[in-house]
């Protein structure tokens, strides 16, 4: 069999129904293969940025690898993006990319280039991937493939990179003869006995606390303990706190749901984290975007366990917030062994005054003001999202983009139980939830809406891809909410450059008129031009059968709160400020930060 044959063959036998490409003359006999393997096809997108995108939101959806295949040199350099978007966010992916003929290779590292677009990506996506690797030699075929998807997958996962020559494609090789990869070597050994004593450690000290919690991340459904969880938190009723890369674990409808944290935190406004005496943190690395600028003052007065499978993330001395307890463990077996250990032998302490006040933080403390209504002439992008989430179906897909329209839909943008909401929250580029919905409608089910909401700044970045979704039919409902400018970078400027907004809008950028442009397109389209149109026009948009392109007139709204105003404060302390009298009362049991001072107002 002909190699390129062999790897497409592979990946339909391995499950993956979708493959994004870019046809390049280094890949062409790749894609040629296509036309001889069965169960599996190719999606032709515009832009390889686009095919990763979409990959990571075919991953994220399916739960198997996603893969993008390029061409030699701007093909492939065209991936890095999204590789660093599977790295940093942790998801599955292979990228192959082809390569000139092998014997135009430069022969040493101080050529630059000697074939045509050749480009060392191995070296270039290293830092970036979990293996990455030039296949010189047609035999190995077999075994690079299966090392490459196991490590893509196992331990913490992440994106790999098959660098494969023309004439490695070209080549055939007698299948049955192809080492394969062996993979017991590297797995993850758990000492049953070193976990259970550690769950020993924190059930005795949960039966001593008065306002225990736990946090969640991402790394809970990466791991498949999602259902376990969610029966951990029915088990416990204490608050379960998830980060932006688990709102669709602890979902809003989910009794135990504390609320949102970080320095955007949303319902609760932090107080309900940040008065915690014990706290459980399982499957998040604990990023700066949840601890604040001063981590010393995150969870201050809580004793805290950490579980996960990065064992550098729990060396005491490289973590921003120490950690009482780190556990390295597949959080899942941490999780499934948790849930043995109450089961088996636990009385549940009554928690249920801690539970009362952090609900009544999460409800008072709503991002969605009611003066946000009361805004005829524009949408508020707040209240948007909120009569988004309600209208949408407890099956649908949610695909968020990056900045302030991430903001508002992680704050806003209330989960059910069944509902899928992703982003890529670790790279955070602009424009990926447009492809990345083509990935995710591709691994949808057929009876899912699959939503995208997206800023004009980041539709701009992938708009060549509305051919995509014409040329497969693709029915992803698409939401812009267009303020007219970068709308987080405003902020951030009139924050930390005295209101010099520049190359933000309208000065350095002016968005075109979407609307024409994807009528050019033969895509049907729809303008929201208020508050008062935001039912009838939303669900318009959700129940028509074809791709819609929704323009949501945000008028150049960049007000994300509440927030931590600057890195100087804790992230209880956030704008717009409460009353000094109303801060105090809502800290219980934990004393205020020593470092905390009255905040000036900004521009004061």
């Amino acid at each position: 069999m002909k190699v390129a044959d062999f790897v497409i063959k592979y990946l339909a036998d391995f499950g993956i129904s979708k493959i994004f490409v870019v046809y390049g003359s280094a890949n062409g006999d790749l894609i040629d293969a296509f036309t001889r393997i069965k169960n599996t096809s190719y999606v032709a997108v515009m832009h390889e940025q686009a095919s990763g995108f979409a990959a990571e939101g075919y991953a994220k959806i399916s739960g198997k690898p996603g893969v993008a295949i390029a061409t030699s040199g701007p093909g492939g350099m065209n991936l890095v993006t999204p590789i660093g978007n599977c790295y940093y966010d942790s998801t599955p992916c292979l990228f192959i990319t082809g390569q000139v003929n092998s014997h135009f290779l430069r022969p040493d590292p101080a050529i630059r280039q000697v074939g045509f677009q050749e480009t060392d990506i191995v070296g270039i996506v290293k830092p970036i991937t979990k293996y990455a690797k030039l296949v010189l030699n047609s035999l190995d075929i077999k075994y690079e493939l299966e090392k490459a998807l196991f490590f893509a997958q196992s331990g913490r996962p992440g994106p790999v990179l098959l660098d494969i020559p023309v004439n490695i494609q070209k080549q055939y090789v007698d299948v049955s003869s192809l080492e394969s990869f062996d993979s017991e070597v590297f797995k993850f050994p758990n000492s049953f006995q070193l976990i259970d004593s550690k769950i020993n450690d924190f059930m005795n000290d949960l039966t001593e606390a008065k306002r225990p919690a736990i946090i969640v991340g991402g790394g809970v459904r990466i791991a498949g303990a999602v259902d376990i969880l969610r029966k951990i938190g029915d088990k416990l009723k204490i608050p379960i706190f998830p980060t932006w890369n688990a709102l669709d674990i602890v979902t809003s409808d989910l009794p135990f749901y504390g609320g949102r944290i970080g320095t955007y935190g949303g319902a609760g406004r932090n107080f309900g984290i940040q008065n915690a005496d014990l706290v459980l943190a399982v499957g998040s690395r604990i990023s700066g975007r949840i601890t604040g600028g001063t981590p010393k003052s995150f969870l201050r007065g809580a004793k805290k366990y950490i579980v996960d499978i990065d064992k550098t993330l729990l060396q005491r001395k490289l973590q921003q917030v120490p950690f009482d307890q780190s556990i390295c463990c597949d959080v899942g077996i941490f999780l499934d062994r948790f849930l043995m250990r109450i089961e088996r032998a636990y009385k549940t302490p009554n928690f249920s005054s801690w539970m009362e006040k952090v609900l009544y933080w999460k409800k008072k403390y709503d991002p969605v003001r009611p003066e946000y209504f009361d805004q005829p002439k524009f949408v508020n992008p707040y209240v948007f999202v909120r009569k988004l989430s309600q209208k949408m179906n407890a099956n649908d897909i949610y695909v968020a983009d990056c900045g302030g329209n991430i903001v508002v839909s992680s704050q806003a943008f209330e989960t059910k139980i069944g509902q899928r909401f992703i982003t890529n929250n670790g790279n955070s580029p602009m424009g990926f939830s447009f492809a990345g919905a083509m990935g995710a409608w591709f691994a949808a089910r057929f009876e899912q809406n699959v939503v995208c909401v997206i800023g004009d700044g980041g539709f701009n970045m992938n708009i060549q891809e509305l051919q995509t979704f014409k040329n497969y039919g693709i029915k992803v409902k698409v939401f812009i909410l267009n303020n007219h400018i970068y709308g987080i970078t405003k902020a951030f400027q009139e924050t930390n450059f005295q209101g010099r907004c520049e190359a933000c809008g309208p000065k350095g950028y002016i968005p075109p008129d979407f609307m024409k442009i994807s009528e050019a397109y033969g895509v049907k389209t729809v303008v929201i031009n208020n508050n008062e149109e935001l039912n009838s026009k939303i669900s318009e948009v959700l129940d028509t059968d074809e791709l819609v392109i929704c323009d949501v007139n945000c008028h150049e709204w960049h007000t994300y709160e509440p927030r931590i105003f600057g890195w100087r404060t804790p992230i209880e302390d956030m704008f717009p400020y409460l009353p000094r009298n109303e801060f105090k009362e809502n800290m219980i049991g934990v004393s205020p930060y020593e470092n905390w001072k009255d905040p000036e107002l900004p521009g004061k």
